[in-house]
């Protein structure tokens, strides 16, 4: 026992050293989607990206192997997108207040189905702004983006037990959400 100690000790980490360069590059497409799925419009992605990668830089000394990368990533944009949600609060605004430029299908698409898909993104984004950020992610995953479960729980680095519980809670979340939005319109008299 007692010479394992020192062998097991004189062994480098489970890994290469990381940089910053090598994490955007493998991972750059993850922390992107990571963010959007975690509500940060299109208008502020490309900040809010930004900001990502400079805590990274700051904290990659940090990272310790206990973990995959990714999950560590997804802890990060998990933090920077709820201190960006927090941010627009404390302005008062909605952190989707600015119009979203969508590239059009011209060639299929008439004013009036661009001003239905429009709305429809609208309500989809107001829904989704509803459910805690935890919830909302496994949310998208499932739902929208259609990843297994079993996907999500090691994109995000969780238990597959509370994807499951996560997805759960943010469908009632969601369709409680949806029946007051539903109610709201029908007091006004909206269709």
């Amino acid at each position: 026992m007692d010479e394992a100690l020192p062998k097991l000790m004189s062994q480098p980490s489970p890994g290469p050293a990381l940089t910053l360069s090598a994490v955007y590059t493998a991972h750059a497409d993850f922390v992107w989607a990571s963010l959007q799925r975690l509500g940060v419009r299109p208008n502020d992605l490309d900040d809010v990206f930004q900001e990502v990668f400079v805590i990274v830089h700051q904290r990659l000394h940090t990272f310790d192997y206990s973990s995959k990368v990714t999950t560590w990533l997804f802890g990060v944009c998990l933090r920077t997108a709820s201190d960006y949600r927090r941010r627009a609060y404390r302005r008062r605004e909605a952190p989707g207040d600015a119009p979203v430029e969508e590239p059009e299908r011209v060639e299929s698409r008439t004013p009036e189905d661009a001003a239905v898909h429009r709305e429809a993104r609208q309500t989809l984004d107001e829904l989704l702004d509803a459910l805690d950020l935890e919830r909302r992610v496994v949310f998208v995953m499932f739902e929208v983006e259609e990843l297994s479960c079993d996907e999500i729980a090691a994109q995000v680095g969780i238990p597959v037990g509370t994807v499951y519980s996560r997805l759960h809670a943010a469908r009632k979340q969601f369709e409680k959400a949806l029946a007051r939005r539903n109610a709201r319109l029908n007091e006004r008299g909206a269709p």
